[in-house]
């Protein structure tokens, strides 16, 4: 009776493992076990449910009910797009992408570095023949209408009529004659540093750009830091991309 007993207890024991997937259908995959049914199952049913409660909401939703977003949104190819504003945008992508990266140090140091490189390139250049450059003028006083008809600009210069409408380098006939031409004469040679000089002046213009640039983001972090404190303040103006929003804070004694 013990024995018997024993060869129950120990088949009651025994795992029940489900067959693998016979030989001749391997190329079908793996055989589907009881536990993959249940999850695959299970997933089934939650999405059944979660579809039949949205179908239910909307048979039971109100078409003549208001929200205050049906006046921000207009409906665009039958969905729901929030308008966007007509003003301008406070901060560009650019500034944002500073902004969040960098902080106002390291900004200002860049700026300040910037600046140093505009004033050397100002110093090499002299702004010759620059296009932004005001033309200076020169006033010749004469005694009569004669003198008017008459006057030789050339020869109040006291230089060649080649050289009169040039601003820079134009030396006097004494000069021409006493002194030898340095420099390029080559018209060749002439045209190249031209082109040199032009490239020179492009570099500065964009220089002077991104120095700008760098004042106004130094600008906005600074104002984004001032608004932490707890002071009471007004806005004044708003921000635009070439400019940080101005507050106005209530006055503090300080003890």
């Amino acid at each position: 009776n013990m024995s018997s007993f024993r060869k129950a207890l120990k088949s009651r024991q025994r795992n029940h493992h489900e067959r693998s997937q016979p030989g001749f259908r391997k190329h079908l995959g793996l055989l589907e076990k009881k536990k993959d049914y249940k999850l695959r199952a299970d997933d089934y049913h939650k999405k059944q449910n979660t579809i039949a409660a949205l179908r239910k909401k909307a048979m039971e939703k109100n078409p003549d009910e208001f929200y205050f977003n049906m006046i921000n949104s207009q409906l665009q190819d039958g969905v729901h797009v929030a308008k966007k504003p007509k003003e301008e945008v406070e901060v560009t992508e650019e500034q944002k992408k500073v902004m969040r990266s960098q902080d106002i140090n390291y900004v200002e140091m860049k700026r300040v570095a910037e600046a140093k490189k505009i004033e050397r390139l100002k110093g090499e250049l002299h702004l010759l023949d620059a296009d932004s450059k005001q033309k200076n003028s020169h006033i010749f006083f004469v005694d009569s209408k004669k003198e008017v008809s008459s006057f030789d600009l050339a020869k109040q210069l006291n230089t060649a009529p080649e050289l009169v409408d040039r601003v820079y380098n134009r030396p006097t006939l004494k000069t021409l004659e006493t002194e030898s031409i340095k420099g390029a004469v080559e018209p060749r040679i002439i045209k190249k540093l031209a082109r040199q000089r032009k490239h020179q002046y492009k570099i500065l213009s964009q220089r002077i750009d991104r120095e700008k640039k760098m004042f106004v983001i130094t600008q906005k972090i600074q104002t984004r830091k001032d608004l932490q404190d707890k002071t009471k303040k007004v806005k004044v103006k708003k921000e635009t991309p070439n400019a940080a929003a101005i507050y106005k804070f209530e006055a503090k004694r300080k003890r």
